[in-house]
């Protein structure tokens, strides 16, 4: 029988330079996201479930990233995508029961949360691509 893996489509958003980002029951900081239902695209999920985590709206951007990732204290794999969103706006975000937190983090501040080196290295792909979108003269 072939191994199958849950699939979790989550969004970078980035706002006004920092991430969004929430709090797990493990005490990680995740991006928002989640499972895909039936009928719905990748990016409906995740600007839907960036809207159910946090109240706030958001259009979905590119792919980002895409690996596996093994949780360990729930003994299971996970395969994660990442997106680019964008959201807009000066609310601050709003955590459903799902999360114990919601934060606003600076590039800088990164690298030293708890969290999935995945989440990490997708935070740092889309502060980069909106940099040189900023600056399409800029070398790449």
């Amino acid at each position: 029988m072939a191994t199958t893996y849950p699939v979790s489509i989550k969004g970078v958003v980035i706002r006004d330079g920092k991430v969004l980002l929430l709090k797990n029951e493990r005490e990680e900081w995740e991006l928002p996201g989640g499972r895909i239902e039936p009928g719905e695209t990748p990016e409906e999920c995740v600007a839907r479930e960036i809207t159910e985590e946090t109240q706030w709206e958001a259009t979905t951007g590119p792919i980002l990233d895409a690996w596996m990732y093994y949780i360990s204290a729930a003994d299971k794999s996970v395969f994660i995508v990442t997106y680019g969103c964008h959201s807009y706006g000066d609310s601050e975000p709003v955590h459903s029961d799902e999360h114990k937190e919601a934060g606003l983090f600076a590039e800088d501040e990164v690298p030293g949360l708890h969290m999935p080196e995945g989440y990490k290295r997708s935070i740092a792909i889309w502060f980069e691509r909106l940099r040189i979108q900023k600056d399409p003269g800029q070398e790449a």
